[in-house]
């Protein structure tokens, strides 16, 4: 590949006056966690044990980890074999909202344009917000739409579509009530009583601490990673912070617990 390939476009890129080639490898953090006959999980077969191979491309490289993989004993050597020394960068939520949370105006701001640049490609952003009613009733709507996705981007683009499978635009406030219902329910259909325990303990701590919890919370899209000016945290999905048992749970517990704000993010 390196010789019949790589090098080659490299070198037709660099005569056109680019700077070089850069390949993405998208997807791979789907990869399949279950562990192999040798005891080791897929990914860690894949990107430490084979790290080094995966380097031998000879291009500028991206490739999607697991993000479980960071959280593992072995990300010192994750970082060192497929690194090169370099620690895996953490691409965080768009956040919606402060550790505090109080709502985060340019977070919401940047997630409103991303649905509205979807529409009207070729408008400027304020063309885009004056043509806001042919796509929903009212810009509540897009606001509900924005904070439910927890500043997630393809769950925000996945509710949205769910929206227009079901109504054409403008997209009414009863039919994103719908498939926000829709999503929190299929959410809580999976959630053991361990799992919801353990939600809890992220809503007070603002923090997944052990490879398993990781797995279990960021892989089921249960609680989303955001990161501030003092380091990363989590926060629960906001589709759970609607259900029956977190509501319940935060009846019992708030006065102990998030004794300045309503729900912590």
């Amino acid at each position: 590949i390196n010789e019949e390939l790589l090098r080659p476009a490299t070198a037709t890129l660099k005569k056109k006056g680019k700077a070089g080639l850069v390949v993405i490898v998208d997807n791979l953090d789907r990869v399949d966690i279950r562990p192999l006959p040798s005891g080791r999980s897929q990914p860690e077969y894949l990107f430490i044990d084979r790290g080094e191979q995966l380097r031998r491309l000879n291009c500028h490289i991206v490739y999607t980890i697991p993000l479980a993989l960071t959280f593992s004993n072995e990300c010192e050597t994750l970082k060192n074999r497929l690194g090169g020394g370099l620690t895996p960068k953490i691409l965080p939520m768009v956040p919606v909202k402060l550790r505090t949370g109080k709502e985060f105006p340019d977070g919401m701001a940047l997630l409103r344009e991303m649905v509205l640049v979807r529409a009207f490609p070729n408008q400027t952003p304020e063309q885009r917000f004056a043509l806001l009613p042919e796509v929903f009733d009212n810009i509540e709507t897009l606001n509900r739409l924005c904070r439910i996705s927890g500043g997630h981007v393809r769950n925000l683009l996945g509710l949205l579509f769910d929206c227009l499978r079901q109504e054409n635009p403008p997209i009414p406030s009863e039919c994103l009530e719908n498939v926000i219902l829709e999503r929190r329910d299929y959410l809580i259909s999976s959630i053991t009583d361990e799992e919801w325990e353990l939600l809890f303990q992220v809503v007070q701590q603002q923090k997944v601490r052990g490879d398993t919890e990781y797995q279990t919370l960021l892989r089921s899209m249960f609680v989303f990673e955001y990161r501030d000016r003092d380091g990363n945290w989590f926060g629960i999905n906001p589709a759970l912070e609607e259900a029956p048992q977190f509501k319940s749970w935060l009846k019992q517990n708030h006065q102990q617990t998030l004794p300045n704000t309503t729900i912590v993010h």
